[in-house]
């Protein structure tokens, strides 16, 4: 996770319960209790693997919702547009606003 050496060595007393929690998030995150542990000290929500997740997915979809949208302006240059065509801009454009703020509540909530 990170390009550092980890130099220092820290002791750390857990009690059973705190041991399976931090085994279970660690696990869960896919870390080793040592990463997930550094995880939670620098706190920093790019490293959340839900919000990476989410905003390569928000990326694949403005890239999908882009590609649509130049072929609505192609056809706008070529003078073939139709009204069909603005509706659908109006529908790609709804659907990535909806797509950015549910992507927005979902890293506030972070």
């Amino acid at each position: 996770m990170s390009d550092k050496v980890h130099c220092i060595k820290k002791t750390l007393r857990l009690t059973h319960d705190e041991n399976k929690i931090l085994s279970q998030k660690s696990t869960q995150f896919d870390m080793n209790e040592a990463e997930y542990l550094r995880f939670l000290i620098r706190q920093q929500p790019n490293d959340h693997p839900e919000i990476r997740d989410l905003l390569k997915r928000l990326v694949n979809e403005v890239n999908h919702i882009g590609v649509n949208i130049n072929q609505i302006a192609y056809r706008n240059n070529a003078g073939i547009y139709s009204q069909k065509d603005k509706e659908l801009l109006i529908a790609y454009m709804r659907k990535l606003t909806s797509l950015v703020n549910e992507v927005v509540v979902a890293v506030g909530n972070q």
